[in-house]
């Protein structure tokens, strides 16, 4: 089982390079790769078992936060309305997106970032995102496009940033950190309560 420790963090330089696209149809170590940052989203929801064995919760990690430049990203994550949304994501793209901004009164998380930042990351509050879907229940590899909203859209759009080299703190306006745009509103959770990615 991965543990926090393994996860690389911001210091890093291999968070900053660009991931590269994976080949298909996936290969067995890219099969195991996917299962393994499943494990460990999965893992952070029994917070017992989180705390025994070295796992620090979060809805979403990437590929490169184990140091490997591949584009796959795994989401294992409940919308603000109570949904969960559970699939690997491989070769992503962002095919259309809103000019409407959301973002998490309280900020972004980053497993990757192991320090309390300030500010807000203003994200699209909507996203077509195209890409090779794995789904961890029949093991099966579907193309498709989604249209994904408000916190699930943020989950998607910051790891995404992970295989472009951007981490969430690059978004956040150094001058004025709590700056919220005209065109931005906040995605209230009824437990007021989010994970880290």
């Amino acid at each position: 089982m991965l543990t926090y420790q393994e996860i690389i963090k911001e210091e890093d330089p291999r968070l900053r390079e660009k991931a590269l696209a994976v080949n298909l149809p996936l290969a067995a170590e890219d099969i195991a790769l996917l299962e393994t940052l499943n494990a460990y989203l999965v893992a952070g929801y029994d917070p017992e078992y989180a705390e025994q064995n070295d796992i620090r919760p979060g809805v979403g990690l990437a590929a490169p936060q184990l140091g490997i430049r591949k584009q796959m990203f795994v989401v294992v994550a409940f919308d603000e309305n109570g949904e969960l949304f559970h699939f690997g994501v491989i070769n992503p793209k962002i095919v259309s997106h809103s000019e409407e901004k959301v973002y998490l009164p309280s900020g972004e998380g980053c497993l990757s970032v192991d320090r309390e930042v300030q500010g807000l990351v203003h994200r699209s509050k909507r996203i077509s995102l195209s890409a090779h879907y794995y789904n961890f229940t029949t093991k099966e590899l579907t193309k498709q496009t989604l249209k994904l909203k408000d916190y699930i859209a943020i989950v998607c759009q910051h790891e995404l940033d992970h295989l472009h080299g951007i981490l969430f703190v690059d978004h956040i306006d150094p001058i004025n950190p709590f700056f919220i745009p005209d065109n931005s509103t906040a995605i209230v959770f009824p437990a007021s309560e989010t994970k880290e990615n």
